[in-house]
């Protein structure tokens, strides 16, 4: 089961992953931001919806690496996190 930690605002450090889900329509869907160094815009990818499980499976195929930094929750207004997703800190 993965971990990952809800993300409370402010900045994580570069190279972390915040993974937001929000509601479109009745179905949930999400989209990863990838925080940058202070003097460059972060990424944000992909450019349409996804799903929760293949956000997850995106986000941790980006975080492979000796780093391999926290992966960050934002649920937005009306979203609640799905214990069968992993365990949220």
């Amino acid at each position: 089961m993965h971990t990952y930690y809800r993300y409370h605002g402010g900045t994580p450090a570069p190279g972390a992953l915040i993974i937001k889900f929000y509601h479109s329509g009745d179905e949930i869907r999400g989209f990863i931001r990838k925080i940058a160094e202070p003097s460059e815009d972060d990424a944000i990818f992909p450019g349409e919806e996804m799903e929760p499980e293949a956000a997850f499976r995106m986000a941790e195929n980006k975080n492979r690496g000796p780093d391999k930094p926290p992966i960050f929750v934002e649920l937005s207004e009306g979203v609640q996190w799905d214990p069968a997703w992993g365990r949220l800190m």
